[in-house]
């Protein structure tokens, strides 16, 4: 499954509510400068320079899924404290149902401090009270998970005494009752604490500890990770490896490998709660496990590359995934927000931008050579593309040959073309003015036709360019040798 299978899946999911059960813990984040070594005792000292605080634990969790573009409903447990207030605060801005939480006065909410210098972490003060759930509060936690109304459930397992084996059991019971899928991202080695789940996900070291074997392997990683999902009663095991990207074991299929795209890792803090986040979103959503996993895999590789417990957005996942799949220079027809942020870049650059279009249905000489003289004429060439309706409109049921996701992958690998814009109109005017050129460019074909958009363009200072065409190349030309010669 490609990249660009998966861009239409993202854009199509939805917003699928999610239940978040778990540890919610507030962590702030203390920055500075280490300059010196303390007098005192042989270690750094910090200059604070600023404080910020982020939701850490679940919260974090329910913070990717907001970006991811679900909706949270919160289920744990806090103090009655002023961390507390800050969590709560913090969830509410995201949009996320705080209903479900329980607030006890005999506990703190838990709270890390991170001290950092230079994007580096140089301490960390944990403030906490591990302890099981009181009953009460597990009861009124459960009654609220009962009564809310959502596609997915998520447990989020730091152990630190939300999820009791009693609370475990009850919620997964709930979704099985439900008929809707379960994603537990675990803390505990015996992963039949998470008997019945739809999946869960432990990282290498602690499948290992699960396992009680090396995972170094794809070998073992296939033995022993399909013993463990068996003996644990679980639907599916994915086995989360850091920069080495995942393994998925599902019953009854062969386990799959998904390496992670490369790129430099800065903080794998939070990457697990990206993962359980994009996995209960897309299958909240109605994904399959597979697909629901690529997301993951391509969420996580994000997430690495950010410094604390940052989540990832949808729109974020989406650019990244169509520039794996050589899609980034393309914008949707009706993307004005994209378009502008290309062409503001453009700009900034000091580069002045060149527009054509056309359908470039079969891409030919005469067309590369009348792009590179366009893009001659200016620092960026724009180029406008038909849609596939559009097209068909224009040229007949016979056309377009290529759909438009061929038609701009082939359009924006061309090294004069900047970027690639489709269009659902029969003529440019609506994206001419959208990208208000400073160059617009039409064959020499166009000269007596009366060129679409050149009045606006003149009357905002540009101009208007005719190229000579290459005689004999055109699409049509080439698709009438083909049925000519019985291919068609």
């Amino acid at each position: 499954m490609s990249e660009r299978e998966l861009i239409p899946m993202l854009q199509e999911l939805g917003a699928p509510r999610v239940a978040v059960v778990g540890d919610f813990m507030l962590d702030r984040y203390v920055w500075g400068d280490a300059g010196r070594v303390s007098p005192e005792a042989p270690v750094p000292v910090v200059h604070a320079q600023r404080e910020d605080h982020r939701l850490g634990g679940a919260g974090n969790v329910v913070a990717n899924i907001a970006g991811l573009g679900g909706r949270a409903l919160c289920f744990g447990l806090l103090g009655e404290d002023e961390v507390a207030n800050e969590m709560i605060e913090g969830l509410r801005v995201l949009g996320a149902d705080v209903d479900g939480l329980v607030q006890d006065g005999a506990r703190p909410t838990i709270q890390k401090i991170r001290i950092m210098a230079r994007n580096h972490q140089m301490l960390r003060v944990d403030r906490e009270q591990a302890a099981p759930i009181p009953v009460a509060s597990a009861d009124r936690l459960l009654k609220a998970l009962r009564e809310a109304e959502w596609d997915a459930l998520v447990l989020s397992d730091y152990g630190k005494g939300t999820l009791s084996p009693e609370v475990i059991q009850a919620a997964l019971a709930e979704a099985r009752h439900r008929d809707v899928p379960s994603v537990v991202d675990p803390k505990h080695r015996d992963l039949s604490r998470y008997r019945g789940a739809s999946v869960v996900t432990p990282n290498r070291a602690e499948a290992e500890v699960a396992a009680g074997e090396s995972l170094r392997d794809l070998e073992a990683l296939q033995r022993h990770g399909e013993e463990m999902r068996a003996a644990a009663g679980l639907d599916a095991l994915l086995i989360t490896l850091g920069p080495e990207g995942m393994y998925l074991l599902d019953e009854g299929e062969p386990g799959i490998r998904l390496p992670t795209a490369a790129r430099q890792v800065y903080d794998v803090t939070g990457a697990g709660d990206t993962v359980v986040a994009m996995l209960a979103v897309a299958r909240g959503g109605r994904l399959g496990l597979e697909q629901a996993v690529r997301l993951a895999n391509a969420a996580a590789g994000l997430a690495v590359a950010k410094v604390g417990t940052t989540a990832v957005g949808r729109q974020e996942l989406l650019h990244e995934l169509r520039a794996a799949a050589g899609m980034d220079r393309v914008v949707p027809a009706g993307d004005f927000d994209a378009l502008q942020i290309a062409l503001t870049g453009f700009r900034n650059e000091g580069r002045r931008v060149v527009f054509t279009n056309g359908c470039f249905d079969i891409l030919h000489a005469g067309h590369v050579r009348y792009l590179r003289e366009a893009a001659r004429l200016g620092g960026a060439l724009v180029v406008g593309l038909n849609s596939d309706a559009s097209v068909l409109r224009m040229k007949g049921p016979e056309r377009p040959i290529n759909p438009i996701e061929d038609r701009a992958e082939v359009l924006a690998g061309l090294a004069c073309v900047d970027l690639v814009a489709v269009f659902e109109h029969d003529t440019p005017e609506e994206l001419i003015r959208a990208v208000c050129p400073e160059v617009l460019v039409k064959g020499s074909d166009w000269k007596d036709k009366g060129v679409v958009g050149a009045e606006f363009v003149e009357a905002q200072g540009g101009e208007v360019k005719l190229i000579e065409l290459v005689p004999g190349r055109s699409t049509t030309a080439i698709v009438s040798r083909i049925k000519e010669r019985g291919a068609l």
